[in-house]
């Protein structure tokens, strides 16, 4: 899964926090991705380290964000929780994420179809849900 964005390794970093990824160790010969990456900061990579997760990549592109992501990230924090419980598990996680630089968006409560989800922004604007 790749995202632009105007500063890669910020957003990578915000989103190894939210995801609780890291970045995998630089090649065999190499002290750091600073030393493989010549355009240094020009990208990011990190990965599930259970191997379950989609490895996530983040480039730099010139053009900065000006309408609704085409595709967004659910953060599941309420898996099989209703009602009250689900709303302080999606509390809780906004609470966390929120020092790291994540804007609150909308509480969309639970309406007899779909469950309570709540929408934020990453650092750079990009939404996401916590659900």
């Amino acid at each position: 899964m790749t995202f632009d964005c105007a500063e890669p390794v910020r957003v990578g970093r915000f989103w190894c926090e939210v995801l609780g990824y890291v970045p995998p160790p630089p090649p065999e010969g190499f002290a750091s991705w600073d030393d493989v990456n010549s355009e240094q900061g020009s990208w990011f990579a990190c990965s599930d380290p259970s191997g379950v997760g989609p490895r996530l990549y983040f480039q730099r592109v010139p053009e900065g964000k000006v309408v609704k992501n085409r595709v967004h990230l659910d953060v599941r924090v309420g898996t099989g929780l209703v009602g009250e419980e689900r709303l302080a598990a999606l509390e809780a996680e906004c609470a966390r994420l929120i020092p790291l630089g994540a804007v609150r968006g909308q509480l969309l409560l639970a309406d007899g179809e779909n469950e309570s989800c709540l929408n934020m922004e990453d650092v750079e604007g990009n939404e996401f849900c916590l659900d």
